[in-house]
């Protein structure tokens, strides 16, 4: 995604990405997201500290300039920060030796030399920066415990055999996760991405919400009464643009 400001765009307003080829800016922060995921998921992380650290980067370099810094050690303190936030610590010794490995997978764990003193310094000076950068301001409100109370109440409304022979859970889970390669978390509310990701589910196999057409007003409305389809759409087309990139990038 473009280093945009989350207070320099309303909710709604479509990524600048978002039309025709990627930004390369894009395609970097896309490669470098998923590295934060795989390390987290080798980390032993949960979701929500991967979600936190994907989120910190983004927010970073919405403040900063991608040429300034280097993206993987952003990642890196990222995902160091994230587990403190989270009270999921890890170990900045494990942290580099993951995305070593990673990033050069045929190679041996890296020994306690003055190369790996000096990456772990720099982790930790970075994370000093990007605390200063985002002023503090690391923790956030995540999509995932709006997703899961949504996913029970849609459940209980719909037929427990159109439920149970489509995985609709599966795949609104899958969809919010993938959902951190870009900027989304920092444009849209949490709430509104969980309603996205469910009706965007629903959509992928055809599943209808029953009686939503003679219903007052909308399924999704009734979750989060201030949004609006002009916003499920935004969010929907980001989401396809992700995935188009996904098919572009090795």
């Amino acid at each position: 995604m473009e280093a945009v400001s989350p207070e320099s765009r309303g909710e709604g307003a479509a990524a600048p990405q978002a039309q025709g080829r990627p930004a390369p800016e894009a395609r970097v922060h896309f490669r470098v997201t998923r590295f934060i995921m795989e390390a987290g998921v080798k980390l032993g992380l949960q979701s929500i500290p991967i979600a936190t650290a994907c989120t910190i980067y983004h927010k970073f370099f919405g403040e900063t300039d991608l040429d300034a810094y280097d993206p993987y050690l952003i990642a890196m303190s990222a995902i160091y920060l994230a587990g403190k936030v989270e009270e999921q610590h890890l170990r900045t010794r494990d942290i580099i030796n993951v995305s070593n490995r990673y990033l050069n997978p045929s190679s041996e764990p890296l020994e306690l030399d003055a190369r790996f003193w000096e990456l772990r310094d720099s982790i930790v000076q970075c994370e000093l920066l990007m605390l200063r950068v985002l002023r503090f301001q690391v923790s956030f409100q995540h999509p995932h415990k709006y997703l899961l109370h949504y996913l029970i109440s849609l459940k209980n409304w719909m037929n427990r055999y159109s439920w149970q022979r489509t995985p609709i859970s599966v795949t609104a889970w899958a969809l919010l996760r993938d959902s951190y390669h870009g900027g989304l978390c920092l444009r849209f509310r949490a709430q509104h991405i969980a309603v996205a990701v469910l009706q965007l589910a629903l959509q992928v196999y055809g599943v209808e919400v029953p009686a939503d057409a003679d219903a007052e007003k909308p399924w999704w409305q009734v979750f989060s009464d201030d949004l609006t389809k002009p916003t499920i759409d935004n969010i929907v087309s980001d989401l396809i643009h992700i995935y188009t990139m996904d098919t572009e990038i090795p």
